[in-house]
């Protein structure tokens, strides 16, 4: 069970930037963004919304995900990962690298809960 949450975590990353990362959420999904900046979302909830706020994602942003570390929870059902991204904003050319934290509740083989640190 576990391996095939820490599998749905490793579509997500590969499909983010096209149509199928979508099909990888529970209809009911919660994204979540403790620390959105101000004027920002901090939660989209359902497939539909969630869909919605990131769909312009690929357009903008080139981005390659690397030094994925996951953590070993006591939920086999339960994602913790550590992970890098490195890219650039499309139309300014500006860099885009991050570090994540993510957990990511998944139930049945989908995302139900992802939280975006």
């Amino acid at each position: 069970m576990r391996e095939r949450a820490q599998g749905v975590f490793r579509k997500h990353l590969k499909h983010l930037s096209d149509k199928a990362w979508i099909n990888l959420w529970a209809e009911d999904g919660v994204l979540e963004f403790p620390y959105a900046p101000k004027g920002y979302p901090d939660m989209m909830e359902g497939k539909a919304d969630i869909y919605d706020y990131m769909k312009s994602f690929p357009k903008n942003f080139e981005v390659e995900f690397t030094d994925l570390i996951f953590h070993i929870p006591v939920d086999p059902e339960l994602v913790i990962a550590e992970l890098n991204s490195v890219g650039k904003q499309r139309e300014t050319g500006n860099p885009y690298n991050q570090t994540y934290i993510s957990v990511v509740e998944t139930k049945d083989g989908f995302i139900t809960r992802y939280k975006d640190y």
